[in-house]
């Protein structure tokens, strides 16, 4: 199983606090956030990780070096040089070489732990898994999803709230065909002008609507997206009780 965590967003929405770095290495608790993510993922077992870079790429390629060499694991980069014309689509498009083989796509805002990806690594086995939480109400932000029984119908920002069943945590589980299938979707989706404009999970809807997407629940497990300067103060408390 290899990681491709996507990590070449500045975070606007958390200035000051990444007027000088990416919110990918954000101190979080006395560790950068990135780090947190593949010490997680290196506890489990999983030794190899591919980080999408853009703002501030020679400083996340600095870092990247010192955590591969501590926690003894392998970290690619792969630069985006769209990253701030486009949205995390061009991203994944930009990293297609290496959905080779089984391997998870992350955020790279989410803060968690070893317990979520055990959650994660548990799944049945599927082609196209998406890490799901279920919760009474979702907000504007929340990327939401629409399901009939396990299989996901569409994931998005904007989806009608009275048939949404759960949120997208920023967790896709690609096995078997599936890395292929994603590929073969985002090289569809970047053929048109509105790609540059869109986020991943319009794939993951792409997909959904031509054959079964499943689902993993992580509900009750603790985790933080780390979105506003809010976010960066709970993603911080949280870490302190771990």
């Amino acid at each position: 199983m290899k990681v491709l965590i996507l990590g070449a967003g500045q975070g606007s929405r958390l200035l000051p606090h990444t007027e000088d770095i990416p919110k990918a290495l954000l101190d979080i608790g006395g560790k950068r956030l990135i780090a947190r993510q593949i010490e997680a993922f290196a506890s489990c077992g999983i030794r190899e990780f591919v980080v999408v870079t853009g703002y501030g790429a020679a400083k996340m390629d600095a870092a990247l070096a010192e955590i591969a060499h501590a926690l003894k694991v392998s970290i690619r980069t792969v630069y985006n040089p769209f990253y701030s014309v486009a949205d995390n689509l061009a991203s994944c498009w930009m990293a297609r070489a290496e959905m080779q083989g089984d391997f998870i796509q992350v955020n790279g805002d989410n803060v968690f732990a070893r317990d979520l990806v055990e959650r994660l690594l548990a799944a049945p086995e599927a082609p196209v898994t998406v890490a799901v939480n279920y919760k009474d109400r979702y907000d504007a932000d929340d990327m939401k999803v629409t399901m009939q029984g396990n299989r996901v119908l569409a994931v998005g920002k904007t989806l009608p709230l009275d048939q949404v069943k759960a949120e997208a945590i920023g967790f896709y589980i690609f096995r078997g065909e599936g890395p292929a299938r994603y590929r073969a979707v985002l090289e569809e989706a970047m053929l048109e002008p509105a790609a540059l404009k869109q986020w991943f999970p319009s794939a993951i809807t792409t997909l959904a609507q031509r054959e079964p997407v499943e689902v993993v629940s992580v509900t009750g497990v603790q985790w933080c997206e780390v979105d506003f300067p809010a976010d960066l103060e709970q993603a911080r408390e949280l870490v302190a009780t771990w």
